[in-house]
């Protein structure tokens, strides 16, 4: 069996009733080939209003040694950009042409949203929490969902590690005012708590983000653990400090067997604008400056050290390597099977 699993629905029950009915209504003749005909462009339009509705698949496992790594897809938002959000400081015909290079959209793009979990040892680690309840409105909040589709129930948590405290990675901590994830214990920056926390949070431009971090994070600060740069999750799992998109953003590396993977959370929030241009401003980093720092220290070394790495925003499911390339920025390269050969053939 392959290493890589892969949940997915090639056709729902309804499109594939509504393609046995449009076949039996050919082979009756040519007196219902027109009904059968209306019928096929119906099945194909709710196809696909269907995909755009439920994307598919929701959940890819890889294993790393001894570490099964499953990431899972929360939702997709669909919108105008990649400009203003990112290269704000650069000019829209500037995004156009990167975006027409790299063949996207030029005023469009899809953002995805990716928790991931890490099966090591005895602990089930999830990485970050999606939207939660809040999201289920905008299609949004599917991470339980398809955490049940891949094997697992909220309960099998054992660690929650919050990357940093932005809303997309916090809200679904909590459900119907209860934790959502009832056996587990928590593991943030201590750093970033304190920012949060801080009347500057509370009585600034942030003072929403902050609002939200009293209601989804500060209920659970004593199951809580603190880390910095260098300390362990779990053996196997290490903190790095990756500051600038929050005050206090980290990141981690998960080691087993050898290998390394580096979830790097959001350091880089688009898999063309943000690597591509590390130095183009993106909206949602709070100190921009300290953020394309980062994003450049990060990937040279993921670049250099060929280091896979799993990012929030990444399009699905989210896992790939980056090359470095000539006058700065980098190329993302999608995950195919490089991780299910063996590291030492």
């Amino acid at each position: 069996m392959s290493k890589k699993t892969t949940g997915r629905s090639i056709f729902s029950r309804r499109t594939a009733l509504s393609l046995a009915a449009a076949g039996g209504a050919a082979m009756t003749g040519l007196l219902h080939t027109r009904s059968a005909h209306a019928q096929d462009q119906s099945t194909a339009a709710e196809a696909a209003s269907e995909r755009a509705r439920m994307p598919s698949p929701g959940w890819h496992r890889i294993e790393l040694g001894d570490a099964r790594i499953t990431t899972i897809l929360d939702g997709l938002r669909p919108g105008e950009g990649p400009y203003p959000t990112f290269g704000a400081d650069q000019s829209q015909e500037a995004m156009a042409e990167l975006m027409r290079a790299n063949y996207l959209p030029e005023t469009q793009f899809v953002n995805g949203f990716t928790p991931v979990l890490v099966e090591l040892d005895d602990n089930l680690v999830l990485f970050d929490t999606g939207f939660g309840e809040s999201g289920k409105e905008n299609g949004f909040g599917k991470l339980v969902e398809r955490m049940a589709e891949a094997g697992y129930g909220p309960d099998d948590v054992t660690i929650v590690v919050l990357t940093h405290f932005h809303g997309d990675h916090i809200q679904g901590l909590m459900t119907g005012g209860e934790p959502t994830f009832r056996n587990a214990r928590y593991v943030a920056g201590q750093t970033e708590f304190d920012w949060w926390t801080s009347d500057e949070a509370r009585n600034g431009d942030r003072a929403g983000g902050a609002k939200l971090v009293e209601q989804m994070v500060v209920p659970l600060k004593d199951k809580m653990t603190f880390v910095a740069e260098g300390d362990e999750v779990v053996s196997g799992i290490t903190a790095m400090e990756a500051f600038g998109h929050t005050p206090g953003h980290l990141i981690f590396e998960v080691a087993s067997g050898g290998r390394r993977l580096w979830l790097t959370a959001d350091t880089a929030n688009h898999f063309v604008a943000s690597l591509q241009k590390p130095d183009w401003e993106v909206k949602f980093d709070q100190d921009k400056d300290a953020a394309a720092a980062t994003r450049k220290r990060v990937f040279d070394r993921i670049a250099e050290e060929r280091i896979p790495f799993i990012g929030y925003h990444i399009p699905f499911p989210a896992i790939g390597y980056a090359e470095k390339l000539d006058g700065g920025g980098y190329r993302f390269i999608p995950e195919t099977y490089q991780l299910d050969v063996d590291a030492d053939a």
